[in-house]
Order: structure tokens, then C-alpha cells, then sequence
């Protein structure tokens, strides 16, 4: 339909037919076809032709009116999605857990506008697993792996899981020079499906027997605890940075590699598989691995 207004407009406005199969590179015939079928999807005559002239009729006239919005309208459609393929600019939403949203996100988000101030960044932590397709997220922050072949990920990071405490805690607990007194101490679970283990890594592998204490369902809930002196957590290290650096937290068992999973895990940014990522896209994941993996931001 847009090839034929395009032929109908260019016959209007060069007052020819082999003119305008001169300006598409097509034959005169080509262009007589496309016209007789404009008239004959639309029921009425739009052009009076003759071997060396055409001319509209009343109906025409009316018609190359809305014809030239429509494709005028077009044209500047695709010169902005060309813009929007070559520069980053546009809503971006992005999907997050909390505890990573928190610790590690939302102190890029400033370096990142900065740099590219036309993209409007609209971030959403939740706990809750969102679907790209149904809740519109173009990047969601996410740990584990990934099932839907649909999708991409990206590395951001290793979760480099940790055990730590409050000093205030340490100080009145029993006594902790090994793992397997991890059983007389209160430890905070993660209430996350699949995390709630504590395993030493190594050769063999081996589930760690933890003490009862509290079980919360996220990373800043657990970071809360520790604060509070309730306890030892496993936890990544993001999450605890700048509490580890102010002294609020300690390090548990540093010289052991901790995880609630029996596998490493780490945390990827995930979007659509597309033939064409949205420049938007690239660059805020393209940034955050620079700021992760580049020694100017450290987790």
C-alpha cells in the first residue's frame, strides 16, 4: 500500500508516469499496475491518463491530500527510528532484585545519565521474577541460570559469597575457627528456593551442618540482621562492601570459599533475543560492566 501512495504521489507531483518510473528505477508499466490497483482497493478513479498527460480527478485532488500526511508521516517515522538505532535515547526499563538494584545498580545510575543523557532510565526492584515480554523490562538484573532460550545474558559479575557478623556479635558468641562450628552459631538463611543451603567448596564438596536462626527473603533483609547483631549470614560480598570497609561487619572464615549453592553462581543482565539490540540496551549493559570490571566502581 505505501509503494502504491509513493508511485500515485511522485505521478502528482512530476505530472508523469515514465517520469516516475524514472525517479523508482522501475518500468512505466510498473507503475500503471500499482496505480490501477490503488483505484481498485479504494472503488473510484484518482487519475485521468493519456499518452502524454495525466491529470486528477476531483476525488484525486482529495486523496493526494491525505496521501502526502501519510507518507510524509512515514518518512519522518523511520528518519526517527534511524535515530534511535544510531544514538542511545528512550525510555529504559530495568529489572532488578533489590539487594543488587540497591548495592551495585543505583550507584551507576548517575555515571551512566551523565553520559547518556537522552536515555530515561526507569529501574523496578523486586524480588519477584518478571517476564521481559509481559511486564515491558528490556534488561532484568538477574543470579542463576538462564532457561529461556528466548533470552541473552551477560555476565556482570561472580556472586563471591561470604560469611560475616557484626563484631558486637562476635564477641558473645561461641567460639569460630572452623566450619564445623557454624552448627553452635545462630545463621541467617536466605529464604530463597535453592539458597538456603551453605556448602564448603572444594574437593569434595560438603554441606555445611548451620545452627538455627532467622531465615528472611532478601539480601538487604539478611544485611539488616547482621547489623543487628543476630547472627552470621552467607551473603555476597556486594552486598556488604561498604560495611566491611566502615568495620559495622567482619569477615567470617575468610581462608574458606563459601557458597548456597553446590555450583559457582553469578549474576548476569538478561534482555531479548533480537536481531537487532536497541542502542539503549548496549550501552547501559556495555556500562555496567566497564564500571563493575574496570576498578571504578569495586563489590
Amino acid at each position: 500500500m505505501i509503494k502504491r501512495l509513493q508511485y500515485f504521489n511522485a505521478v502528482v507531483e512530476t505530472g508523469s508516469i515514465s517520469e516516475t518510473s524514472r525517479v523508482f528505477d522501475v518500468q512505466p508499466s510498473s507503475v500503471s499496475r500499482q496505480l490501477a490497483a490503488l483505484e481498485e482497493e479504494l472503488g473510484v478513479r484518482l487519475i485521468n491518463r493519456n499518452t502524454r498527460t495525466v491529470s486528477l480527478t476531483e476525488a484525486g485532488k482529495t486523496f493526494y491530500s491525505y496521501s502526502q500526511h501519510i507518507v510524509a508521516s512515514l518518512d519522518e517515522a523511520r528518519r526517527t527510528i534511524n535515530d534511535l538505532q544510531d544514538i542511545p535515547k528512550g525510555k529504559l526499563v530495568v529489572s532488578s532484585t533489590v539487594g543488587y538494584g540497591e548495592a551495585v545498580i543505583l550507584p551507576l545510575v548517575n555515571g551512566f545519565r551523565q553520559r547518556y543523557p537522552e536515555v530515561e532510565i526507569s529501574l523496578e526492584l523486586s524480588e519477584r521474577v518478571k517476564d521481559l515480554i509481559e511486564d515491558n523490562i528490556d534488561v532484568a538484573i538477574r543470579s542463576g541460570e538462564l532457561a529461556d532460550s528466548s533470552l541473552v545474558a551477560r555476565k556482570l559479575q561472580d556472586n563471591d559469597f561470604i560469611l560475616c557478623a557484626s563484631p558486637e556479635y562476635l564477641e558473645t558468641g561461641s567460639s569460630l575457627s572452623t566450619p564445623e562450628e557454624l552448627v553452635d552459631h545462630q545463621c541467617i538463611r536466605y529464604g530463597y528456593a535453592g539458597w538456603q543451603h551453605w556448602y564448603l567448596m572444594g574437593e569434595p564438596l560438603e554441606k555445611l551442618a548451620i545452627g538455627n536462626g532467622l531465615e528472611v527473603n532478601t539480601v538487604n533483609g539478611q544485611k539488616q540482621l547482621l547489623l543487628s547483631h543476630c547472627g552470621i549470614a552467607l551473603i555476597p560480598h556486594w552486598a556488604v562492601a561498604n560495611e566491611l570497609k566502615s568495620g559495622r561487619l567482619q569477615q567470617v572464615l575468610p581462608d574458606y570459599h563459601f557458597s548456597p549453592q553446590a555450583t559457582p553462581t553469578a549474576t548476569y543482565a538478561i534482555y531479548l533475543k533480537r536481531e537487532m539490540v536497541s542502542p539503549k540496551v548496549r550501552v547501559f549493559i556495555d556500562y555496567l560492566i566497564e564500571q563493575i570490571h574496570g576498578g571504578k566502581q569495586r563489590f
